[in-house]
């Protein structure tokens, strides 16, 4: 049975783990640039795994459960009361999020807030604050059995978490990797733009390097798997992958009535 991811994320990969996890190669080690929810490693065999991501609260909040276990889950289950679940609490909790040097305090609080943030959203602005609104949800879910599975998938395989930029990710890749890469999407439109969940931006220059460090590898006999939309700008990036194409029902979406089927696409490096 596959494991789920126990955050809520825009673009997670859980839904299509089938079509993904068949291209990749058996691996020594199993790599991703962008860890996102970590739906992908939680159902890879591997020995081991080195998961990284731009951003640092979602990479401690992974070290913290991977070092601390139960005691690190019991502290984040703690923020799960109907008392935090109001409009004004969810604000102060926030507020204190985005104060806060404690990267155990940060690592909890990114996954109250993104249980309890309108539509599960993980987003900062420029200045580096979470400014996702309130979720107005009835009863939050604790992902009590989905953090244990985390925890204890850390356990099974030997595994790296790592807050870095994908190019560091790329220079350090040895024979025996196998990459799969779940970058910022290149954007449909220009309203449709979500290129900022690490308080920075994934611009067109940086789908164009990723594209090529890909190659690169590819080049030096490593595997890389690339998830991304399908469009005629990455049709042009992927230009000498083997490219499959399928539909993704959509389940986030500021537009409830936007959450149709989109065109995407993996790119494979082989």
């Amino acid at each position: 049975m596959q494991r789920k991811p126990f955050l809520k994320w825009a673009g997670g990969k859980y839904r299509i783990l089938d079509k993904i996890l068949k291209e990749l190669p058996t691996a020594t080690r199993f790599v991703e640039p962008f860890a996102g929810s970590c739906a992908v490693y939680l159902n890879i065999q591997a020995a081991s795994a080195l998961i990284c991501d731009i951003n640092s609260d979602l990479i401690h909040l992974y070290q913290h459960i991977q070092q601390h276990g139960e005691n690190f889950i019991k502290y984040c289950q703690h923020f799960f009361t109907p008392e935090n679940n109001t409009k004004e609490r969810y604000y102060e909790l926030r507020d204190e999020f985005n104060a806060s040097i404690s990267s155990e305090k940060r690592g909890a609080l990114l996954l109250y807030l993104n249980r309890h943030s309108f539509n599960g959203l993980v987003r900062y602005n420029s200045k580096g604050g979470f400014n996702v609104p309130f979720g107005k949800y009835k009863s939050p879910y604790f992902p009590l059995k989905e953090l244990h599975d985390f925890y204890e998938k850390t356990k099974e395989i030997e595994t790296t978490f790592f807050c870095c930029d994908f190019r560091t990710v790329f220079s350090e890749l040895r024979k025996g990797d196998v990459v799969y890469c779940d970058p910022p999407y290149v954007p449909l439109s220009e309203t449709a733009s979500f290129t900022s969940y690490a308080g920075n931006i994934f611009r067109e220059r940086d789908q164009k390097d990723l594209a090529e460090f890909s190659q690169a590898a590819w080049s030096k006999g490593i595997p890389v798997i690339l998830s991304n939309h399908d469009t005629s700008e990455t049709r042009l990036l992927y230009a000498d992958a083997e490219v499959k194409l399928f539909n993704v029902q959509r389940f986030i979406s500021c537009n409830g009535d936007n959450r149709g089927a989109a065109a995407e696409l993996l790119a494979i490096y082989r």
